[in-house]
């Protein structure tokens, strides 16, 4: 299994990662069928904004970079040290994302697994984040990493 290490992101970094995040967001969105595609950039920049209200400041926040053996990065990761539903004792993870040419490599069960103890040690309880239905991927990383599912929303469409 490769090695990993994470530090915290730098304002350039910060700011390549939001504009791309926002990109991402809107784009799973729009695929979800939750935002017209006219506006779901705009959506995603402001709802990120009033996330991080102080960007890369911003309290109780980690934003981590992940760093491969070959000290370049591979992934990044967003963590709320407080629930945006106010669930007690839980974090909320709301972004984890392995670049493209370094999936599949284990990087992102060992970024996960650092974001738990950037959490535990800060002494919260659980973690809780959000993926899409259309991410097998992903919920199979969760899932076999001890994740259970709390809520879920179903869609139908009809026509």
């Amino acid at each position: 299994m490769p090695r990993l290490t994470t530090r915290p992101m730098t304002q350039d970094e910060f700011d390549h990662w939001q504009s791309a995040l926002a990109h991402e967001y809107a784009e799973d969105q729009v695929a979800a069928g939750n935002w017209p595609r006219e506006d779901a950039l705009d959506r995603a920049l402001a709802q990120n904004a009033q996330l991080l209200p102080q960007g890369i400041d911003t309290p109780r926040t980690f934003l981590v970079l992940a760093i491969g053996e070959d000290g370049q990065a591979v992934g990044r990761a967003w963590v709320s040290l407080d629930h945006p539903r106010g669930a007690l004792d839980t974090a909320f993870l709301y972004d984890i994302e392995i670049d493209e040419a370094h999936r599949g490599e284990g990087f992102g069960r060992l970024l996960l697994a650092d974001i738990e103890r950037l959490v535990a040690a800060e002494g919260i309880g659980a973690l809780e984040l959000n993926v899409f239905g259309n991410n097998p991927t992903a919920i199979a990383l969760y899932q076999s990493s001890g994740y259970s599912v709390v809520t879920q929303q179903m869609r139908k469409p009809l026509r």
